[in-house]
């Protein structure tokens, strides 16, 4: 059997299933989240070896969502891509494409994947567009509650300080 790095040995660069530890310094070092999501699936961008970037997909949080993409039916068949992060040095080289073009074929297939272009941070969704991902149109921006920081799912009953969500774009993926 072939394996996923040899699939680019040519030209140095290979996409492989990497752990949860491995994506920890990317997300909370490098994305401008710095916050880490559910991670179910995580794929690694080497480049002669050397892990130079990362993508995960995991649960949407929001299983409203999940029904409105797939139907109740198949509502467990959603992932959201959750985190793409490259080495800044390596941004504009293609590698992100490669990388969620790459991760979304060892994805399981009858997977419904759904992904956001955050437009506060000047995202439209170009590495989706590229990687012929569906777009869905934009989210409303929006208030959200919020506890010192924390998430809005955390927040203390009564609390009423509010924090701005920008509009998104959004884009869905049908592997297999």
């Amino acid at each position: 059997m072939i394996s996923q790095l040899s699939l680019f040995q040519e030209s140095g660069i290979g996409v492989k299933r990497i752990s949860y530890e491995e994506t920890i310094p990317f997300i909370l070092g490098v994305h401008y989240a710095r916050r880490m999501p559910c991670v179910q699936y995580a794929y690694g961008l080497f480049l002669d070896g050397t892990l130079i970037g990362c993508v995960t997909y995991g649960q949407p949080a929001s299983p409203s969502l999940c029904k409105g993409v797939a139907g109740t039916e198949n509502a467990h068949r959603v992932l959201e891509l959750n985190r793409l992060v490259i080495l800044p040095e390596y941004n504009g080289k293609n590698y992100a494409s490669i990388l969620v073009s790459k991760s979304l074929s060892y994805l399981p297939r009858r997977t419904f994947v759904v992904s956001y272009a955050d437009s506060a941070w000047g995202h439209v969704g170009y590495i989706y567009q590229a990687t012929n991902w569906m777009y869905t149109g934009m989210t409303k921006d929006r208030t959200d509650i919020y506890s010192d920081g924390g998430h809005s799912r955390h927040y203390k009953k009564g609390e009423t300080k509010r924090q701005y969500r920008s509009a998104k774009h959004r884009y869905i993926y049908l592997v297999g």
